[in-house]
């Protein structure tokens, strides 16, 4: 593949770090939030089933209970473990003020499930739902995930908005959901993997999804959520730890603050869907799967003091072809020197974290390795998959990223000019 030589110049970032400061690990001020779509089912309540969710890296169970008990009994059984319940129960549309008053104070209650994937024609019911819950609890999150960016026009706005000449539909779903939601997150489900006659390709709008997303959530200051897809149904494959890497990686460089899975439980029988292969099978037996994204959390709370609390500063694309709706490699600080990529495509992010800046670039082939040459500065290190940062030097080296894996670079400035 034709060597692509990006030298890298931008805004100059003074920096104190020194090469012993550079060799400690980056520590993590709380555990990253891994949310289960379909957890652990109402009748499955039980220590030991929380015990294995945990296990597998998940701390935020969602499920729905058949009434308030249920759910009580599921969130002392949270309690016990150490995970956190988001609570979807009847009484929380019909008693929204007197569930929450009920639930608020469970040390193991996360937020309260209300809507998965609504038209913007359920935008103001769902507004006022919310602020009939945030009346009683505003410590709380009110759940709502939105649809991905391949739902049709009416599925996103209904039959009666009108398109001004140049508005993208789904920018328009999202616009309206803020205007009439007082949301304190922003949640979207994108699953870009799919499969052809035994051929996996990714959906060529997933990232431009990503980039509406994040940019709605840098302007209005609220965090995102995003998904990965963990259960094989049409016209999605058994993922693979690759192809979970590369859902959950891209998530974390654009700056998702919680990371979900769907589904980690079977969700029972779908001739429509054809599910399979869930973390958790139907009969409670673990597949593959549970392996898998166990490997991907692990490394994604190792990597807590990264990607926990940062803010996107800019995010680009880099190789022979870039992304739908994704912008070319621009500038980045003068500590990143020059970068070739040699093989593949990557996805390339400006993080910041308080003083701390990292550089993080993510294999977009779920296939097959990407491999690239950096320089930077004395001040930069690299940093481990269990956050452990080392010199990189200022020559130039070679690396190797595994398909959909990461690769990530750091500074601590004291000041910018």
């Amino acid at each position: 593949m034709k060597k692509i030589i990006l030298l890298l110049l931008g805004v100059t970032l003074l920096c104190n770090c020194t090469k012993e400061e550079a060799c400690k690990r980056i520590e993590s001020d709380g555990e990253f939030p891994i949310m289960a779509w379909i957890g652990v089912p109402e009748a499955e309540t039980s220590v030991e089933r929380f015990k294995e969710l945990k296990e597998s890296g998940i701390n935020i169970n969602f499920s729905g209970y058949s009434n308030i008990e249920a759910a009580e009994k599921a969130l002392d059984v949270a309690k016990e473990v150490g995970v956190k319940l988001m609570v979807s129960c009847p009484e929380l549309m019909s008693e929204p003020e007197k569930t929450a008053k009920l639930f608020m104070t469970h040390p193991a209650l996360k937020g309260y499930h209300l809507r998965d994937e609504p038209c913007a024609t359920d935008f103001p019911a769902l507004g006022e739902w919310v602020r009939r819950i945030q009346s009683v609890d505003k410590e709380h999150d009110c759940y709502i995930n939105l649809l991905p960016t391949y739902a049709n026009v009416e599925q996103l706005l209904g039959k009666d908005v009108v398109l001004e000449d140049g508005e993208d539909p789904y920018e328009k779903h999202v616009e309206l959901f803020l205007k009439e939601v007082p949301a304190p997150f922003i949640s979207f489900d994108h699953y870009p993997v799919i499969e052809d006659n035994g051929t996996r390709t990714l959906r060529q709008d997933w990232y431009k999804n990503l980039e509406i997303i994040a940019a709605t959530s840098k302007e209005s200051g609220l965090p995102f959520w995003a998904f990965s897809l963990a259960i094989a149904h049409k016209p999605y494959p058994i993922p693979t730890v690759a192809e979970i890497r590369l859902q959950m990686y891209s998530n974390l460089a654009y700056g998702a603050q919680t990371l979900q899975y769907f589904t980690y439980w079977h969700p029972g029988d779908n001739t429509i869907w054809d599910f399979h292969d869930s973390p958790i099978n139907l009969d409670g037996t673990r597949s593959e799967v549970y392996d898998r994204i166990k490997v991907v959390n692990q490394e994604i709370h190792s990597l807590s003091g990264v990607f926990l609390g940062s803010k996107l500063v800019s995010v680009w694309h880099a190789g022979d072809q870039i992304p739908l709706g994704t912008r070319p490699l621009g500038e980045l600080p003068n500590q990143i020197n020059s970068l070739e990529i040699a093989d593949g495509g990557a996805l390339v992010s400006l993080l910041q974290k308080g003083e701390r800046y990292f550089v993080v670039m993510v294999n977009r082939d779920f296939r097959e390795p990407m491999t690239f040459s950096i320089k930077t500065d004395e001040t930069v290190g690299k940093v481990s998959k269990d956050a452990t940062v080392t010199p990189v030097g200022n020559n130039a080296e070679k690396m190797e990223v595994a398909p959909g894996d990461i690769a990530i670079f750091t500074w601590k400035p004291t000041n910018a000019r």
